[in-house]
């Protein structure tokens, strides 16, 4: 298999990835994303939208959100992309330079496909020559790249102001909603405290209390119960469900499986 990422400005961080095979993973995005795809197609998922990108789609996929990843290659074509991350701390120095107002709170959608724009377009062009040689490229061309992407955003879309210039934190939001939502992302405990806008130790205690159980145990049992949903109800395939369900791989989940309910999941047919 061949697999290319390479990490190419320092400030404004270019990614370019090429692969034959399908792969998934789970992330926390913490900066807004900037996204074309080349070839292939990305389906996102998050706890509010699942969206495929295909070539040639521009998305703008917003900060402070979970996000299961899977990119497939088609046509016998390496999956590609180029995902631009807009960096906050640049965000913010542009948005004191234009003395923009940035109080308000975005409310609209979190991730947006973008019209077709020349400019984009060009823009994305500009940026490949540093993917196929690939170097790390400071500040200050860095900060430029951003601040032309902000300009160009808001020449396609002037009410992109708003999720552009939020720079409100993640509020200590309903613990239990959150958590019934957002309980398939194989993600590091910590992630889940920073979006429910609180300190790792705040977020054990909070979680103690609200489910009588310590989160790991509790995210196991949760994703367990929902498999053994899924096999027994909707008659899926273990190997079609494990890593949606944020194990990592179908090994560890037939043995969890099997300590949690005293039977393996291809069994549950059979004992109906």
């Amino acid at each position: 298999m061949k697999k290319y990422t390479a990490n190419v400005f320092s400030n404004a961080i270019v990614y370019s990835l090429d692969t034959e095979k399908e792969t998934e993973y789970d992330n926390l995005l913490v900066e807004s994303v900037l996204l074309l795809q080349l070839s292939g197609e990305m389906t996102f998922e998050t706890s509010s939208d699942r969206i495929t990108a295909r070539s040639g789609e521009v998305y703008l996929v917003r900060k402070h959100q979970f996000v299961k990843t899977t990119k497939t290659p088609k046509n016998n074509e390496y999956y590609k992309a180029l995902m631009f991350i807009l960096k906050e701390d640049i965000l913010r120095r542009y948005a004191m330079e234009k003395q923009l107002e940035t109080t308000a709170k975005y409310h609209g959608k979190s991730n947006i496909l973008l019209p077709e724009s020349a400019y984009l377009k060009g823009f994305f062009n500009s940026l490949i020559p540093y993917t196929l040689n690939p170097k790390h490229i400071n500040h200050p061309l860095s900060e430029l790249k951003v601040k032309e992407a902000i300009e160009l955003l808001l020449l396609a879309k002037p009410e992109l102001k708003n999720f552009l210039f939020d720079f409100s934190e993640p509020h200590k939001i309903d613990l239990e909603k959150f958590m019934q939502t957002n309980f398939k992302f194989n993600v590091p405990i910590e992630n889940f405290a920073k979006l429910t806008g609180r300190s790792l130790a705040g977020f054990k205690r909070d979680f103690q209390k609200t489910f009588d159980i310590p989160p790991r145990q509790w995210l196991q049992n949760k994703r367990l119960s929902e498999a053994h949903y899924q096999i027994e109800k909707n008659n899926k395939k273990p190997s079609s469900i494990y890593l949606e369900l944020g194990f990592e791989s179908l090994s560890h989940f037939s043995y969890a499986f099997k300590k949690q309910f005293g039977y393996a999941p291809t069994e549950i047919t059979r004992i109906k």
